[in-house]
């Protein structure tokens, strides 16, 4: 009897999973789908002034990929780029005059803010400077994108295309990031695939949608829209500071789109799991606002969506009931059915697909790691710097 009630209890918790995924396939702005590229876009007659601001920090070693590819960007009208050093000891400044001695191109200035005041983090506070040296040649766009990511010829080109032609104030492109070692394999495809699903693509750049969200490595915002959304002053302390700025233009009546990028690569290698760990865990527990609550409910939202299907599966077998064991099958099926077209965005074996409720295993472990290291005064902590939560600064004044 007690067997019985075990089982009755690992079906019904599969019925449950199996629900909710049904709910994510249909309901949950059809996250899974990867066709969501530039949108429409004609070239117009007058191109408009752009200027491309890169904040970088200890990048020497990803620079010599990145920058020449924006220094020669194929673009008609105006552009220059500002490479903000922000307070690297690697010799990146040095290195990006080097580059753009040798490569020439679109204009360079290299410039330096010196360490952020309270209340800042230091990546906003090197993009304010980068602004601000911009704003001084009165361009209509800023194309923010970090110093790991390359592009190419037409790439600066297409998304003032797809800005202008759509009226976007925010035209966003998650970069393709490198996917080569194992780890790799595993915990990028996945990483990509988890944002969509927390912020569908298609809601995104729906006007009236409440869902609004950025790729911080790439940027194209519209100069008079940031300054009607204060940017960034108004996102100064985020460490999530892509979907914050999106937040803010949208929030302030902008019409903003993000997408998958065809022509944008990340070249920041992540060859061990350490390195994968370290850029999630760094942020997770700021994602869910630093609240307990919120951390518990996310524990158990991926362990009911991405554990439970192959455990009921493998138990329902194990014990001959086959109520848990197709239910549990069913729902690992709907998630590794959703979960292909990004494997085959990411040009990966298919074989990856069931191998997703592994990653969800270790995305739960760095999401937990993250609000521990927070506890212990070491959250949100990336190159040398370690970031309080927003209502723990002081001064904070609008």
């Amino acid at each position: 009897m007690r067997q019985t009630a075990r089982v009755s209890v690992i079906a019904w918790t599969a019925a449950v999973s199996l629900a909710a995924w049904l709910w994510l396939l249909l309901c949950q702005g059809f996250f899974w789908r990867t066709d969501i590229r530039l949108p429409e876009r004609r070239e117009p007659d007058d191109w408009p002034s752009v200027c491309v601001v890169v904040p970088a920090r200890d990048e020497a070693a990803v620079l010599p990929a990145s920058l020449p590819s924006l220094l020669a960007q194929d673009y008609p009208g105006r552009a220059e780029v500002f490479l903000v050093d922000d307070g690297s000891a690697d010799g990146t400044g040095e290195l990006a005059h080097e580059l753009a001695r040798r490569y020439g191109g679109l204009p360079l200035t290299v410039s330096s803010p010196g360490e952020p005041p309270a209340g800042w983090a230091g990546k906003l506070w090197a993009v304010r400077h980068g602004i601000g040296l911009a704003r001084a040649r009165d361009p209509e766009y800023l194309l923010l994108t970090d110093a790991d990511i390359a592009h190419e010829p037409e790439s600066l080109r297409e998304l003032v295309a797809a800005a202008r032609t759509g009226g976007f104030d925010v035209v966003s492109q998650m970069a393709r990031l490198r996917v080569e070692s194992l780890w790799e394999r595993l915990v990028v495809p996945a990483f990509v695939y988890f944002f969509a699903q927390l912020y569908p693509f298609r809601r995104i750049g729906r006007r009236g949608a409440r869902t609004a969200a950025a790729a911080g490595g790439c940027v194209l915002l519209r100069t008079e829209a940031a300054e009607r959304a204060r940017i960034p002053d108004a996102i100064r302390h985020a460490v999530i500071d892509d979907v914050a700025l999106a937040r803010a233009v949208k929030g302030g009546g902008g019409h903003i789109w993000l997408g998958l990028a065809e022509r944008v690569d990340s070249v920041r290698p992540y060859p061990r799991l350490h390195d994968l760990w370290r850029m999630v865990s760094r942020s997770a527990y700021a994602q869910l606002r630093h609240s307990l609550l919120l951390l518990l409910g996310t524990v158990a939202g991926l362990a009911l969506i991405y554990l439970v299907p192959p455990v009921a599966m493998v138990a329902g077998l194990a014990t001959g009931r086959t109520a848990a064991a197709a239910l549990g099958g069913l729902a690992w099926l709907v998630m590794t059915g959703t979960y292909i077209p990004m494997l085959r965005y990411y040009r990966q074996p298919l074989w990856l697909a069931p191998l997703l409720p592994f990653t969800a295993f270790l995305y739960l472990f760095m999401t937990v790691d993250s609000a521990v290291q927070h506890y212990r005064g070491r959250g949100a902590a990336w190159k040398g710097r370690t970031y309080a939560r927003p209502d723990a600064v002081v001064g904070d004044e609008t």
